[in-house]
């Protein structure tokens, strides 16, 4: 079973909330736990604990030691594909822990 988008996020007042508020960067981690979900398979994605944003680091902590190992030799590409999304003056590192 495909779970429901979170189609709150794309709202202007939710952005703006947000900006209000300070969690912009809580917006995008949740956009990126969406496209990783999209992106791996189900049981690779279950092995991700959280995602977040802290100075401009999206910080992915992983659970499997193997996808974590895989993550950080894909590190450039992952960093790449999330400037890319999201925009690249969001975030200068991806740190895997």
């Amino acid at each position: 079973m495909k779970k429901k988008k979170r189609e709150y996020q794309s709202s202007e007042l939710v952005k703006s909330f947000a900006r209000i508020h300070g969690f912009e960067g809580k917006l995008v981690a949740f956009e990126i736990k969406d496209f990783l979900e999209e992106y791996l398979d189900e049981s690779l994605f279950r092995e991700i604990k959280s995602v977040n944003i802290e100075d401009r680091c999206v910080i992915i902590k992983i659970n499997s030691p193997l996808l974590k190992h895989d993550f950080q030799l894909r590190k450039s590409f992952f960093l790449k594909k999330f400037q890319a999304q999201f925009g690249e003056e969001k975030f200068n590192d991806l740190q895997i822990l």
